[in-house]
């Protein structure tokens, strides 16, 4: 059994429920999953690891332990350290050759990833993996009406503006007619990286993985990292994996990543992230572009 007497707080993530345990050769990563959260979630997660084993760098499952509501106790989810730098403070450091060879092999991997097929789209529910429907709208364009609520302050051409730019991307979404596996957190904050190689050493933080559509992970991929040496390595290694034409896959790239951008800018405030995806979403709406950066924040 993991020693959980004394717990470093794991920084980079948003939740604070992932920590450092042990000392030395014996550390390892353990996350929490507080009582409220589905019972089932750490083993899951656990049988995910074990499924993309071999095929990404994902850590090795060291314990796993469903959460208990009767006693109050939480689940846990113990991992082996993976070596290497997070990505979000490895990318600031590179120039443009540094950017394109981590985009080569972020791009691997998101290609990896859409090219694990599943039977329908839907949320992991148990340890053989067994997919169920998504409690969600059907498409974009539900998804922004059920937040219209966030955007009220907003103008009534820009409401109009997200109402059409979800209904020109649900159209280019609908153009793939599969569902595979989405890790849905695909961002340098989840990486590992060897700071002197560029190679990818770590895919972590599964808790938001699901079936689903194949752009989903080029779209968080590519959400903020818009540098043209990042942005073409990965498309170029993408498409080397999975074909496509290069300008049809960035716009489903950008298209599948609006749910997720109506979902974080919906909660703007709550964390850098958030405010990010607010303003690009803002950005977004008012140029009637999937393709439109970030304006007015660094």
């Amino acid at each position: 059994m993991t020693d959980l007497s004394a717990l470093e707080p794991l920084p980079g993530g948003w939740s604070g429920r992932t920590f450092l345990a042990g000392a030395g050769e014996h550390r390892s990563v353990v996350r929490i999953y507080p009582p409220d959260h589905p019972i089932q979630a750490p083993l899951v997660q656990a049988a995910l690891l074990e499924l993309v084993r071999d095929l990404l760098p994902v850590p090795r499952v060291l314990e796993v332990r469903r959460a208990d509501p009767a006693t109050d106790q939480p689940g846990l989810l113990v991992t082996e350290v993976l070596p290497g730098e997070r990505g979000d403070l490895v990318v600031p450091q590179l120039d443009e050759e540094g950017l394109a060879r981590l985009g080569a092999d972020v791009g691997r991997l998101a290609g990896t990833l859409g090219g694990m097929p599943t039977v329908r789209p839907g949320l992991f529910d148990d340890t053989d993996l067994r997919i169920v429907p998504f409690a969600l709208a059907d498409d974009l364009e539900a998804w922004v009406e059920q937040h219209e609520w966030a955007f009220a302050e907003w103008s009534a051409g820009e409401r109009d503006g997200l109402r059409e730019v979800a209904a020109r991307a649900q159209d280019l979404l609908d153009e793939v007619d599969r569902s595979c596996l989405v890790h849905s957190d695909l961002n340098p904050k989840n990486l590992l990286v060897d700071p002197e190689t560029l190679q990818v050493t770590g895919l972590v933080d599964w808790e938001f993985a699901h079936s689903g559509h194949p752009a989903t992970d080029l779209g968080n991929v590519l959400r903020f990292e818009r540098e043209p040496a990042y942005v073409d390595a990965v498309l170029t290694a993408y498409t080397a994996l999975r074909g496509d034409d290069r300008d049809a896959l960035l716009d489903r790239a950008r298209a599948a990543d609006l749910w997720a951008l109506v979902d974080l800018a919906a909660r703007a405030g709550q964390n850098p992230v958030t405010d990010r995806a607010a303003v690009l979403l803002r950005s977004i709406v008012g140029e009637r572009d999937l393709h439109a950066g970030l304006v007015g924040l660094l």
